[in-house]
């Protein structure tokens, strides 16, 4: 029967070519616009890392000195800064850090472990941001008084740095330095040791500072002191507010901020707000793909519509023959039904081996395996889900032909 039905479609190779070519292109954007969708849903499902609610930002504009004679200033004013801060009723703790949650900056860093590119974000972060952010740790401690004075430079990392790094060893105590990869190109007399080793102190879960539709990133935080030599000069501050904190609290902090420092500037933001934000960025273009994927897809619905009710009309002769010979009206919707899925069929083979060369070209390499599974299977099932909705008038349309309009057929 199959047999029979491929080369019924065969001998209708050109119209069916036609309606192949249209589901093929539908299957593309359908799957471009799916892979992105079930990318940012699979990211969004882990954890965040921190807690945005009742915490506000504050990000800073600093004119530094270009040779760092300033840094001492800086960090006096800092300190002014967050005592500052914690006198207003409304602040129960606060914290300088480089990079304020769902801020747009970034300090990335790389280096080769055992023959891998082991990528990951870095953050300075003083002594009071666990508690304003609400970082969960996993594994060892966070920065405290013991880190004082200490000969070593204490690190927090995610669970995927240390994964990274170490694999299933537990990393506290241990230098991640150790185990970079000498660069072979570089002298050996040129290879700097660090006035003091790094230690991890303790793993926090997957921090990811750029929001729940960022994919999952290595983050190392390091302790902020404000002192010198280890110390940086924060780019902003985060605060956990007492509820409801309103616009007019917004205009004091900034009012008194300014007051102790003069040639800085400052933004504030609740975190809550930068997160809509964020989010906005995803959304727009997103729902943009979206509408240009249906507006294609409803092109695409009523063209196999009219392609296939012509189709039906031209074969009144065919199919009037075919019930004058004994075939019931649910043969005939089969035939036609048949006809259809093993169109798509081949449309949606080739659509799946083209893509399937993606990853190897890589094209859209931030997806995943498990990403790109997904995203094959739902495409292939909307695009079947498409056809069938698209073939059933047409196919019932083919049931009502009787023998005897195949016999006054012109």
């Amino acid at each position: 029967m199959i047999k029979h039905l491929c080369k019924l479609v065969w001998n209708r190779k050109r119209i069916n070519f036609l309606i192949t070519l249209e589901i093929f292109f539908s299957f593309l954007v359908v799957f471009g616009v799916i892979v992105f969708v079930v990318y940012y849903a699979d990211n969004y499902r882990h954890p965040l890392g921190f807690n945005y609610q009742n915490v506000w930002g504050v990000n800073v504009g600093i004119q530094r000195k270009s040779d760092n004679s300033d840094r001492q200033q800086l960090f006096d004013t800092t300190k002014q800064l967050l005592a500052g801060l914690r006198d207003f009723s409304e602040v129960e703790s606060a914290a300088a850090v480089i990079m304020v949650p769902y801020s747009r900056g970034n300090w990335t860093s790389g280096h080769t472990v055992r023959g891998r590119n082991v990528g990951y974000w870095v953050n300075f972060m003083t002594d009071d941001a666990k508690e304003v952010l609400g970082i969960n740790i996993v594994r060892g401690r966070w920065f405290g008084k013991e880190d004082d004075g200490a000969n070593y430079k204490p690190i927090v990392i995610n669970r995927k740095t240390a994964r990274d790094f170490f694999g299933d060893e537990d990393p506290i105590g241990k230098n991640p330095r150790e185990l970079f990869d000498k660069d072979p190109n570089r002298p050996q007399n040129e290879e700097k040791e660090e006035e003091k080793p790094e230690r991890v102190v303790g793993v926090i879960d997957d921090f990811r500072k750029n929001g729940e539709f960022k994919d999952l990133y290595g983050y190392m935080i390091y302790r902020n002191d404000l002192k010198l030599p280890d110390g940086q000069a924060p780019r902003g501050f985060v605060l956990k507010v007492r509820p409801p904190a309103a616009a007019e609290f917004e205009e004091k902090l900034i009012k008194q901020m300014q007051a102790i420092a003069k040639d800085w500037s400052f933004e504030v933001k609740p975190i809550e707000q930068m997160r809509e934000e964020n989010h906005k960025e995803y959304y727009v273009p997103m729902a943009a793909f979206a509408l240009v994927a249906g507006f294609l897809l409803i092109m695409v619905a009523l063209g196999l519509i009219g392609v296939l009710w012509q189709t039906v009309t031209q074969r009144t002769k065919e199919i009037g023959l075919r019930r004058a010979k004994g075939a019931t009206a649910r043969k005939i919707y089969k035939q036609i039904f048949t006809e259809l899925m093993i169109v798509t069929t081949v449309a949606l083979l080739v659509g799946v081996l083209v893509v399937v060369q993606f990853p190897l070209l890589d094209f859209m390499g931030f997806a995943t395996k498990k990403v790109y599974a997904v995203s094959i299977v739902l495409s292939l099932a909307l695009i079947y889900l498409l056809t069938i909705v698209c073939g059933l008038y047409p196919s019932r349309l083919a049931t009502r032909v009787q023998p005897a309009e195949a016999l006054h057929y012109e």
